[in-house]
Formats: C-alpha cells, sequence, structure tokens
C-alpha cells in the first residue's frame, strides 16, 4: 500500500468563489448593481483524448498594461479613503468582447469545428451587453448562450461553475452537446476552451 505522502490520484477538485459584497461600494451604483456573491466546483479528471469531456482544446492570454482597468486598491492606498473595487466599464467592455470572441474562435477552429456548429456557449457572465454583443461576433442566436446572469449577478470567476450548474438543470446542456467555455477578467486576463460535453451521474445546482 502506497504511503499518504506517495497518493497519485487522477482526479482533481477545481473550486471559484467570490464575495464582492466585501469589496463592492454599496453606494456605487456602476457596481454595487451588477456584482454578486457565487460559487462553484467542478472535478476533472485524467482521461483519454477522444472521449466526451475531454478538453478539445484551450487558449490563453493576459495583458499587463490593462491592469488598472479592474483593481482594488491595496492596502497602502486604503487609509487615503480608496478602497473598494474599481473598474472602467467602457474599456472593460470592449477589451471583453475582443478578447472573448477572439479566444473562443481560436479554440472552435483548433476542435475542427465552425461558430455555427456549436450547440451551447458559455460565456463569463458579465453583462447583458457584452453576452449579446459576444453572439453578434460568433454568429450564434440567444438560445445557444448559457446566461445566469439576472438570477447570480456578475460573480467572476464564479460566474461559468454557476451557468453550466443553471443548464444543466434547465437541460439546455445536454450529453454530445459541443460545448465552449470563454471568460475574462482582471489582469488582464482571458481564457476559452472546448469540449463536448459528457453524460454525468449526478448534478448539483443551487441557485
Amino acid at each position: 500500500m502506497a504511503s499518504a505522502g506517495a497518493l497519485i490520484t487522477d482526479s482533481v477538485l477545481v473550486v471559484a468563489a467570490e464575495a464582492y459584497s466585501r469589496v463592492v461600494d454599496p453606494t456605487g451604483r456602476s457596481t454595487a448593481v451588477l456584482f454578486g456573491d457565487g460559487a462553484g466546483a467542478v472535478v476533472l479528471r485524467a482521461g483519454r483524448a477522444a472521449e466526451p469531456g475531454a478538453l478539445l482544446a484551450y487558449d490563453l492570454g493576459s495583458d499587463g498594461e490593462g491592469a488598472e482597468l479592474i483593481r482594488i486598491p491595496g492596502p497602502r492606498e486604503q487609509p487615503t479613503g480608496d478602497r473598494w473595487f474599481a473598474m472602467a466599464g467602457r474599456k472593460v467592455y470592449l477589451r471583453a468582447i475582443e478578447q472573448m470572441a477572439h479566444s473562443a474562435l481560436r479554440v472552435v477552429k483548433d476542435c475542427g469545428w465552425s461558430p455555427e456548429t456549436i450547440d451551447l456557449l458559455v460565456p463569463h457572465q458579465a453583462n447583458a451587453r457584452i453576452a449579446d454583443a459576444l453572439a453578434r461576433r460568433l454568429g450564434l442566436p440567444p438560445e445557444r448562450m448559457a446566461w445566469e446572469l439576472a438570477r447570480t449577478g456578475n460573480t467572476a470567476a464564479a460566474s461559468i461553475p454557476l451557468a453550466l450548474a443553471g443548464a444543466l438543470a434547465t437541460r439546455t446542456l445536454a450529453p454530445g452537446a459541443r460545448t465552449a467555455l470563454t471568460a475574462f477578467g482582471g489582469g488582464l486576463s482571458w481564457a476559452s476552451t472546448a469540449l463536448i460535453w459528457p453524460q454525468l451521474t449526478a448534478v448539483s445546482s443551487e441557485l
């Protein structure tokens, strides 16, 4: 029997959580009404490249020149009263659409798909205008977008797991669906991946 120190597993638990209520100015109309607290988790395991659920392609990117567009002041700035989350809304909006569209298209191309063959796109749940613009850029109808923002708010890192849970609960996402995920956030950073959705034995959704 292997010792605990030598334990090797083929599965990992990935957890994403956000508590924006701690950093958003409750009186700020440009942020307080948009962001929400949330958490989501998914289990990933090692498998075969050809089986459903395998990550077929991925794209990662970042641009540090946009770091000041989304920020939370550090401890040295907070004594001056500048302590709340801040975002340059218009600039972030334009960058989010551009980078998520390009990133999603890259993974779709790497899979040998075309945008119109995507069964469900699961984007970062930022706001409806970004989602609508992203759908137009990819040529997708609204019904092929997973969307939970109205119920959850923008939960940033937790938004894609929550959107997946919502799509599974409503049967919008079914085994065999060509699925693309794309996200954008602070840093600035972005990422996309694509997979054929697998048959799951259990699903939990508490939205």
